[in-house]
């Protein structure tokens, strides 16, 4: 799928998902996944903004809708960079290794591009992270009737950074640098130490606000 996936109707984007193309797949789910966490953010912070009983908290749902909307925008670049970044990483494999010299330049490309195809997952995982705290707030300052949608970012959020972490660790299998394979498994590790019991805490206060 070369065009962005942003401009394709959404029964296209699951026929290719569903097909044997290899693109969109599991990075550009990840994130599709993540930017409609963010979306779901910025529907609950459109629909509390100016309701009086939230007068008080107006000035921070308004920064965090802005925040939301600039992960959503980021989190729609990195479906359609993943998807690049597979083709690109195809195009090397493809690379011809007749001579030494030639097996060589392709070995380099590889490298390269499979170094990029780990970063932009590890973006994915880093900008749906960045939501959490975005959604504690919101869970206990939105309307009620919204805020099971809290819940549904939250859960799309947990979904988005572990199987983006999938994408990461798959691709720093293949790479020979160390040094950048320690430091992005411990970049990785950060954001799902505590993932868990990050969710769990506002998921409680979700179903809290529901029960009440």
């Amino acid at each position: 799928m070369s065009e962005s996936l942003m401009q394709q109707p959404l029964g296209a984007i699951l026929d290719a998902l569903a097909s044997r193309a290899p693109t969109p797949g599991g990075g550009s789910v990840a994130a599709l996944t993540g930017a409609m966490a963010a979306g779901l953010v910025s529907m609950v912070c459109e629909l509390t903004i100016g309701k009086p009983q939230f007068a008080e908290v107006e000035g921070e749902l308004r920064a965090i809708h802005a925040q939301a909307e600039q992960l959503r925008a980021e989190l729609q670049r990195l479906a359609d960079e993943d998807i690049a970044v597979f083709n690109r990483l195809a195009a090397a494999y493809k690379l011809p290794r007749t001579t030494e010299a030639d097996a060589a330049t392709r070995k380099a490309a590889i490298q390269q591009i499979t170094r990029l195809a780990a970063e932009v997952p590890l973006r994915t995982a880093q900008a749906a992270a960045a939501l959490l705290p975005l959604c504690t707030t919101l869970a206990n300052n939105c309307a009620r009737l919204v805020v099971s949608d809290v819940g549904v970012a939250v859960l799309l959020v947990r979904a988005t950074v572990q199987s983006a972490a999938l994408n990461v660790e798959i691709n720093l299998a293949a790479l020979e640098d160390q040094v950048f394979v320690r430091q992005t498994r411990a970049q990785l590790q950060d954001l799902l130490i505590g993932l868990g019991d990050e969710v769990d805490g506002i998921v409680t206060i979700v179903r809290g606000r529901m029960a009440a």
